[in-house]
This record gives C-alpha cells, structure tokens and sequence, in this order.
C-alpha cells in the first residue's frame, strides 16, 4: 500500500509515523514547509494541492488529517479517485457532509474508514474483550469524563471557528465519548445536552454535558471540557454482573489503566482484576493495520461512515436544541 497523508499537522504526523516502512508516498499540507518537513524522513513528494495528491498514481490510500471543514470534501474526491480512506473523527462538521463521501465510495469500489483511534487504545481492547465475553451482563450505562485545557491562545485556533470546525468541545473531544459509548451500548434513540463557554473567549462550547439514552433503556451520562486543568480520561462501563473502569491515555492523560470488578452472587466487594499500559500508545498503528486489512479483505471498515454520521447527528441535535 502506498499512502498520501493530507494534512501534516500533530495527527496526520502520528498517522504517518505509526505506518509501515516505505508506505509514505506523498505528504500535503497548505503550509509548504510543514509538508516538505514531514516528507523529508519519508522520502516523500511534498505537495500544497490536496486535489493532486489523490489524484496520483502512486497513491492507494488516503490518509485525511484537517481541520473539520475539508474532511469529507477531501475524503470524496479521493474516493472518486479510486483510493481508499481514512477520515480523521469527527469525519465532517455535519452528518449530511458524509451522504457525498458514502456515494463517492459506493461508486468507485472503495472503503472509507473514520478514524476513532479511541477505540484501538490498550485498554479499550482489553474492555471490548470483556464485554464480547458476555461477562458483564446485560448493559446499564456508560460514564465518561474526557477532556484537556487547552493553552495559551486557544481561543484564536481553528477549533474556536464553527464555519472551520462545526462546533466546540462536544464535537472535538465529546465525539469520542459518544462514539464509545455507542460501540458498547448500541444506537441512541434520545438525545439531550447543555452546552456552556464556562472559560474561553470564543463562540463555540468550551464544555458540553449529554445525556443519551437507547431504545433499551440504557444511558449515556457524558461530559467533555476544554477546562480540565489536568488533562482526563474516563470511562465505566456498567453491567448487571460487572463493571470496567478505565483511566487515563497515556502521555499528559496518565498511564493508562483498566479495572473489571466482577460481582459476586452473594454481592459485597466484587472480585478485582486490573492491567496497567505504561508502554506508548500504538492506538494509531493499531488502527492503520485495521484499515489495511479492510481493504485487504475487502471487508467494511467498523467504524464507519455511518458510525460517524449517528455521532454526529448527536451532536446537531444538541446544537440545534441549544440555539432553538
């Protein structure tokens, strides 16, 4: 496979380390030097015009790391190119972004997968083996915390612009909060949430609090802030016969850190069974390889274009609610 990575920022630069030797083809960036810098170690073409980089003949598969706005034009015109896609999270600033992505795809034959890394990290592998195991039970809820604090002169980046970025805090971070909870609790039929700009200067959300709920009866109890002075990550996953705890992402989240407790039938203090990941994240050439192997089986990529798009319609919804 060879790849073109859009985007030479902080992720398209972890995408493209956490690739095989000699996939690295071409690198794009609107910033000449940041794409020339990123190519150099490569051996890469360094490119400013995403349009030619998908167009080229020695790229098989597009890697797309920008900011929200060009996602899913990007991950279209690849698509009609004949590559296959990785689109970043959220995929686009709106759900109906992607209706063009999913049709370019169907077209020419190709896979589009949207890149929740969030689901490849140690711990959330080892809690996906617990929950297939059927060893929690039938499912309660899910309650996540996650969220950093931003630094000096955020609140004039690209993520404080809604035409650039869609939103706030609750469709940067909150997307992974509900893209996990959806992977363990199944589709959302309810959605609520309160929006605040508690701290930073701008027009969009610094903090966003949800509450989603399924057809079944399970709930989603989910808060996402650019006001954690300390960065955090958390999230319990709850059954009827167990529960998983998992903290921390490694780097400034804190060593990432998973625990089961079993109950036991006659309940009290439940059997205890905890694993630490002090080793770096491989979360991204967990899900490189993952990709990879879509297209090697021709097998739909999980998650999705329509993983993506439920997340997202959360998302509008609660924005839609919050400006009614």
């Amino acid at each position: 496979m060879r790849a073109a990575i859009i985007g030479c920022g902080l992720i398209g630069r972890k995408r493209a380390a956490a690739l095989p030797a000699g996939t690295v083809t071409v690198c794009c960036d609107i910033e000449a030097g940041r794409a020339a810098a990123l190519a150099a170690p490569y051996g890469a073409c360094p490119l400013i015009d995403w349009r030619e980089a998908v167009r080229r003949d020695d790229v098989d598969a597009v890697f797309v790391a920008t900011t929200h706005d060009l996602l899913a034009a990007i991950g279209a015109e690849a698509a009609l190119a004949g590559k296959h896609v990785l689109l970043e999270k959220p995929g686009a600033r709106k759900s109906a972004e992607l209706d063009r992505v999913a049709e370019a795809a169907r077209r020419a034959g190709v896979l589009v997968r949207v890149g929740f890394n969030h689901r490849f990290h140690r711990a959330l592998r080892k809690a996906r083996e617990i929950f297939e195991s059927g060893a929690l039970g039938e499912m309660m809820y899910v309650r996540g915390r996650y969220g950093h604090g931003g630094r000096v002169g955020y609140e004039n980046e690209w993520r404080a612009v809604p035409e650039i970025s869609g939103g706030g805090e609750l469709i940067d971070q909150g997307a992974h909060l509900i893209d996990l909870s959806r992977w363990f609790l199944g589709d959302f039929t309810r959605a609520r949430g309160t929006l605040r700009t508690f701290f930073w200067k701008m027009p969009v959300e610094d903090n966003g609090f949800l509450l989603l709920e399924t057809a079944g009866g399970q709930v989603a109890f989910l808060h996402a802030g650019w006001t954690e002075w300390k960065n955090l990550f958390s999230l319990e996953i709850a059954g009827r016969v167990g529960k998983i705890e998992i903290n921390g992402l490694g780097g400034s989240y804190g060593t990432e850190r998973i625990t089961w407790y079993k109950m036991s039938p006659e309940m009290g203090p439940p059997e205890t069974f905890a694993w630490e990941y002090p080793m770096a994240d491989d979360s991204w050439q967990s899900e490189n390889t993952a990709f990879f192997e879509d297209i090697r089986l021709n097998r739909q990529p999980d998650p999705g274009i329509a993983d993506a798009q439920a997340a997202l319609r959360i998302v509008e919804q609660v924005y839609r609610e919050e400006q009614a």
